[in-house]
């Protein structure tokens, strides 16, 4: 797989993101209580349209052998479902933070603060606890690429969260 192609590739998803709707921060600025289960909804989607994006990405830079792929990907499914365990938290204090965004206490604003570098960290964590695994099946060589692009595209999701989460109000 080229680099230029890999550029691309991350690149495509980068616009993507980019251009989606700004759910949270529609949220976060609107009546936090309004239209609950349709926000669920449209997270729901926005995740699934990730979790799609970033194995395609991965897919189409990886480029395994029909050998490494058969090992490969099972893990891979297990990394993602670990990944979508933290998302889960993630999102969760998202929507926590958009609730009490208009209230916020200095309490509240420290326990975001915490909670949110926890979640930082176990990003990090799992998928340096999976480096050896993915070694097992696949070269260091391509588990540095996985390792990578992973990132890249975390840093990608995690760049349209900051684009779309308004900063705290200090106002009040």
């Amino acid at each position: 797989m080229s680099k230029q192609r890999t550029v691309v590739t991350l690149a495509l998803l980068g616009a993507m993101a980019l251009a989606s709707e700004p759910i949270i921060a529609q949220t976060a600025q609107s009546a936090p209580a309004a239209g609950t289960a349709s926000l669920d909804q449209e997270i729901k989607m926005m995740r699934e349209d990730v979790q799609s994006s970033r194995k395609k990405i991965t897919a189409a830079n990886m480029n395994l052998t029909a050998d490494e792929a058969t090992k490969f990907w099972p893990i891979y499914d297990q990394y993602a479902a670990e990944v979508a365990k933290i998302g889960d938290a993630r999102v969760a204090l998202i929507k926590e933070y958009a609730a009490s965004y208009d209230t916020m206490t200095d309490d509240q604003a420290n326990d975001f603060i915490q909670r949110a570098a926890a979640i930082d960290q176990q990003f990090a964590a799992l998928r340096s606890k999976y480096v050896p695994v993915f070694e097992k099946v696949i070269s260091a060589k391509k588990t540095a690429l996985w390792y990578q692009i992973d990132r890249r595209l975390d840093l990608l999701i995690n760049l349209q969260l900051a684009a779309n989460i308004p900063v705290a109000d200090t106002s009040n």
